[in-house]
């Protein structure tokens, strides 16, 4: 479930009728706090019934006690004190009887659905769907007070209801519509005009029901939920120390008191209706009460006495919902089987099918390992199996908790259609068995042999009785009166006292396969209702988590390797919540290790071991994800990812993990070593662009002679974040941008030429005219270039393009003086410059890096293309560890407006295409195209971290994002060939708000307060780039709107130092100039 809208509870308590059941139960409840279900101050308290039979409202006056002594405790008191209720929100739910369908009752039976924007990946049960409904939609609102409810109903309510507490005081019931037919087995409310109610109708016939029948033709059933006031809750707490209601406590019990029945509805609440008289309540007979006749019939007269006394006088009012549905969970199989089939729209719940195809549409698998051919047909369900095909389930089947031991013999078992087959974990005396029990779906389990409505596996008593040789005393015994209904017939056969546990071939037996009368004679046999007696549900529940960590480790590793957009995250939270990290991590290493096929697949192989790491360090503990990762202790690891020997790479990476997994800090430390790992693994995949670089021969140019490179900036108007890999090539990515020049020049540009020196002489100048920095770095020896991947060291950029474009290398054992010599005959003066501020968006350093590389392939004697120029910058990023995208140099490199588009694959391959565009259109645009810088420095790399981390999780949001990124770029490119200004206004807006959701914290409030003030001017507008600061763009609605654009800011306050430019379309893209002349230079 989701933490959305959570409830301020202060007391959360499950009461359960097994004492055995506490811990699991207890369990439960704390992972579900864990996974954000209940808020984290919560109390969570699991209360066993002090005795048998104690009757739903001793079970909640028991439960209100325990809330409230531990609430004293935890206020400093040693007594319970009713102070404590003041401002409490306490909530009771109760499990009720056992479950024939489910070993863990109706509460937590698994449910073929799952929530959405769930935390934490996990089941969805009755519990959860109740707890949801109650948190969100009903309790709402409420005042301090106690909510009671029974777990055995599934309640739906389409929203949130708004029932008026305002001076509320006494009791409220909530209720939902029913047919007459059902509540004649059920129970109704009978109302007056204002809502109270007058008496409470259980079991009564059509006319009696009929008669509370309200304006819908609906009657109102008494459907769960009641709430109970402060004042009244401190009414019913008074009742544990006054006899004989004492007896419904465990203090009670524990001071000697009898043990006594009470209903919640036929005494607690009955006594509260306006029509029932005093003599009436207290000696009425009651379908389902301890008799006022009968051998208890003093103090059952006596404590209704008491009730009556104490909470006669309270209203009791009832809160009517007329579109909610009420379904309660009966012990019809068949009917269970339906709900099962009937809920949610999804085949498979939280499990692994091998072969999906043998699943058919109308099916349900929950909770469940499927491997090889197992056969599920339209309505048939498999819920917490774990089975090995070949194995055929008829439709209207339900196998449940047949573990891999048993599918040998459920392949050779004669299953038809409408079986319920199910393994049921037990424990007799020390022994812990598997008890198997078959059934048809529509065998009445209540129906006496006698009945024409009693059947075994859907055939009558005598049809079993003659197939088998079973005899009916072998089943019930010879006692006369005895009970003889299919719930008490002690059919399956458990153990064999000297031959040990039974399997499934006792009932093979009983189906009518293999085995003998003798055989199951031989075994110890129990009923169903002996069987739910004594299941060990704490092993059934771990039987459930064992398989869903399983199936969801199993799922985990499909995701990975086929490429798939589900989001792990969920279930690497609950695999750490559950102590299942380890198995996770080691599934997790045989994925990377094993695909040096596919990069891809091993780096976000290595982004979800981070994400485990970072998981075991808790939300918000050990530092931010985002940091360093070039610790030496994991260099050794590093140094064998980057040879390409991913196998030992990863294993090396495990055997440093282990030393960093004892404190929060060291495991996010660990995290950011490991996004780095893949950000190794991650470039090796981006290289394979450079399969799409064709460098040929031409004449090399005279030793002297500048090779000038000029290049445009680039505005990116829809698409961004879809070219940046591992999303350019997972996903698939477009983007339209546009070649600009800003204030009438190209900012960005580079010359290269050949000198005698054999050295390399690298200067490189950043920033506007006014204030800008040069940096000059001179390469005398090898050493000199070793730390050319380093984006921070001198000149690293210059000389990355050295090594890339094979000007020298530093592996050789030549020296570089050598190099230089023999390859071109002296060495080479590279001087870049872009006139833009830093971190200005506009896509300066990949643009730079084109403008460098064309300057050094021309000084040298080589040719090019553009496409060759794009995809070599991409791979020269690589070398720089920079990362990022393809779509700043394709902006800047080719001119005008283009669509450039990468595919979902490897190699990364990009291919552009240059709108032909209407001139009028370009006009007008050029017209309206305005820079504000808005004096902000952006800090991409963060973003990219973020961004990319958010990618490998496949967070829901960020993946829809990508989808709509991709196609708000076509629906760009359109509106620019259709030459719709207001189209191509509205994509760059929907183009910020993607940007946002990609990159949240990538708006500064001072640009939020500038585009804001810009938006009466502007047809669209957006941060270039990855946004967090650097040049705004705006498309106004009228041409010429610098002034009144400047005006505006002016006027508005808190923007700090911004400045506008002029735009003007750049239709060329890079650009060589003209050289008229060579200079040569002197030693």
């Amino acid at each position: 479930m989701t933490s959305r809208g959570l409830f301020s509870w202060t007391v959360v308590v499950l009461t359960c009728q097994h004492k055995g059941s506490v811990y699991a139960f207890q369990r439960e409840l704390e992972m579900r706090q864990q996974g954000g279900v209940f808020p984290p101050e919560a109390l969570l308290l699991t209360v066993p019934d002090p005795q048998e039979r104690i009757g739903s409202g001793g079970a909640t006056l028991n439960a209100l006690l325990v809330a409230a002594e531990h609430l004293s405790a935890r206020a400093g008191y040693t007594v319970v004190t009713a102070d404590v209720l003041d401002d409490a929100h306490i909530l009771i739910l109760h499990t009720g009887r056992d479950f024939p369908w489910d070993g863990c009752n109706r509460a937590f039976c698994w449910m073929p659905k799952q929530a959405t924007e769930q935390c934490v990946e996990g089941p969805l049960c009755c519990l959860d769907m109740l707890l949801d409904c109650l948190s969100t939609k009903v309790c709402v609102g409420s005042p301090p007070g106690v909510w009671v409810c029974s777990t055995d109903m599934i309640l739906s309510l389409p929203t949130a209801q708004e029932i008026s507490w305002e001076g509320f005081s006494g009791v409220r019931v909530v209720s939902l519509p029913g047919d007459v037919s059902f509540a004649t087995k059920h129970g109704v409310y009978l109302t007056d005009a204002a809502g109270g109610v007058c008496d409470i109708i259980y079991r009564g016939s059509e006319e009696k029901i009929l008669s509370a029948a309200l304006h819908d033709g609906k009657v109102p059933l008494v459907s769960g939920p009641v709430f109970f006031s402060r004042s009244v809750s401190e009414k019913l707490l008074q009742t544990h120390v006054t006899p004989p209601l004492d007896g419904c406590t465990y203090l009670g019990m524990d001071s000697g008191a009898p043990p006594l029945q009470i209903s919640l509805f036929l005494d607690i609440l009955l006594c509260l209706c306006s029509e029932p008289t005093e003599t009436e309540f207290v000696n009425g007979e009651r379908p389902g009460c301890s008799s006022p006749l009968g051998p208890q019939g003093a103090a059952v007269r006596s404590a209704r006495a008491v009730l009556w006394r104490t909470l006669k006088g309270v209203s009791l009012s009832l809160v009517y919902i007329p579109d909610g549905q009420y379904d309660y969970l009966t012990i019809s199989g068949k009917e269970h089987v339906r709900r099962l089939i009937q809920t949610g729209t999804e085949k498979q719940t939280l499990s692994h099918i091998q072969n999906l195809q043998c699943v058919n549409e109308g099916s349900r698998v929950i909770n469940s390992v499927l491997e090889g051919d197992v056969c599920v047909a339209a309505g048939a369900v498999v819920q917490h199996c774990y089975l090995q095909g070949p194995v055929q389930v008829p439709s209207g089947c339900l196998l449940s908790g047949l573990d891999l031991s048993s599918s040998g013999r459920v392949q050779r078992m004669p299953l038809t259609s409408n079986i319920i087959l199910q393994g049921r974990r037990v424990q007799l005396g020390e022994l812990k068995l598997t008890v198997f029990t078959v059934f048809g779906a529509n065998d009445d389990l209540e129906a006496h042999s006698d009945d024409a409505a009693g059947s075994f596996l859907s055939q009558t008593w005598a049809q079993f009785f003659n197939r088998t040789g079973i005899q009916p005393e072998e089943l019930w015994g010879a006692e006369s009166g005895a009970c003889r209904c299919l719930l008490d017939a002690r059919l399956f056969p458990v153990f064999v006292p000297k031959g040990g546990p039974v399997g499934l071939e006792g009932v093979s037996f009983l189906l009518g396969s293999s085995g003998s009368a003798e055989s199951w004679r031989a075994a110890w046999r129990l009923s169903l209702r002996e069987v739910l007696c004594l299941t060990d549900q704490q092993e059934e529940l771990q039987w459930r988590e064992k398989l869903f960590f399983s199936s969801g480790q199993r799922r985990a590793v499909d995701t990975l390797r086929g490429h798939t957009d589900h989001n792990l995250l969920p279930f690497i939270r609950a695999a750490v919540l559950g102590g299942q990290q380890g198995e996770l991590l080691e599934a997790l290493d045989s994925v990377a290790s094993s695909s040096s096929d596919d990069l891809g697949v091993a780096a976000r192989s290595l982004a979800c071991i981070a994400d485990v790491l970072g998981c075991l360090a808790g939300e918000g503990r050990g530092g931010l994800r985002s940091g360093p990762a070039a610790n030496p202790s994991w260099s050794s690891a590093f140094r064998l990812l980057e040879q390409g020997k991913l196998a030992d790479g990863v294993k090396e990476l495990a055997n440093q993990r282990v030393h960093w997994l004892n404190r929060p800090d060291l495991l996010v430390r660990a995290a950011r070593h490991y996004e780095g790992a893949g950000q190794v693994l991650l470039r090796k995949a981006v290289m394979s662009a450079h399969k799409f670089v064709f460098i040929g021969q031409s004449e090399m140019p005279p030793m002297g002679e500048w090779q000038e490179v000029e290049c445009p900036a680039r505005l990116d108007l829809s698409g961004g974040w879809s070219d940046t890999p591992p999303i350019a090539f997972e996903h698939g990515g477009v983007v339209v941008n546009v070649a600009v020049k800003v204030d009438g020049k190209r900012p960005i540009g580079a010359r290269v030429r050949r000198i005698p020196k054999p050295h390399l002489m690298l200067v490189s100048t950043s920033g506007p005219p006014d204030c800008c920095v040069t940096t000059e770095t001179v390469c005398e020896v090898l050493a000199d270039l070793e730390d050319y991947c380093q984006p921070n060291a001198p000149g690293a950029l210059l000389k990355a393009v050295c090594v890339c474009s094979d000007v020298v290398c530093v592996s050789s054992p030549l020296s570089l003086e050598q190099q230089l010599l023999q390859r071109w005959g002296g060495g080479l003066e590279l001087h870049s410059w872009s006139l833009l501020p830093h971190g200005s968006g506009l896509g300066t350093s990949s643009i730079l890096a084109g403008a460098v590389l064309a300057g050094v392939y021309r000084c040298s004697g080589r040719s090019y293309d553009t496409s060759s120029l794009i995809h070599a910058v991409l791979y020269l990023e690589q070398i720089l560890t920079t990362g990022g995208g393809w779509q700043d140099q394709v902006g800047g490199l080719v001119g005008g407006v283009k669509v450039a588009r990468s595919h979902a694959a490897l190699p990364l391959k990009v291919e552009v295409e240059q709108l032909s565009l209407p001139q009028d259109f370009l006009s007008a645009l050029q017209e309206r195209l305005l820079l504000i810088y808005t004096g902000k420095t952006r800090l991409a790399r963060n973003l990219l971290q973020d961004v990319v981390r958010n990618w490998y999780s496949r967070l829901p949001l960020i993946v829809q994002n990508a989808e709509q990124l991709v196609s708000n770029a076509e629906d760009c490119a359109r509106a620019c060939t259709e030459g719709s200004l207001p189209a191509l206004g509205a994509c760059m807006n929907r183009y910020w708000q993607q940007k946002k959701a990609m990159a949240p914290g990538c708006e500064p409030a001072a640009v939020r307060t500038m585009m804001k003030a810009l938006q009466p001017l502007t047809l669209g507008q957006s941060l270039a780039g990855a946004g967090g600061g650097g040049f705004l763009f705006i498309l106004t609605q009228h041409a010429n709107q610098e002034e009144n654009v400047q005006q505006v800011l002016n006027n508005t306050q808190g923007l700090g130092d911004f400045s506008v430019h002029s735009v003007e379309l750049d239709m060329e893209g890079i650009t060589v100039l003209q050289q008229n002349a060579h200079k040569m230079l002197t030693n």
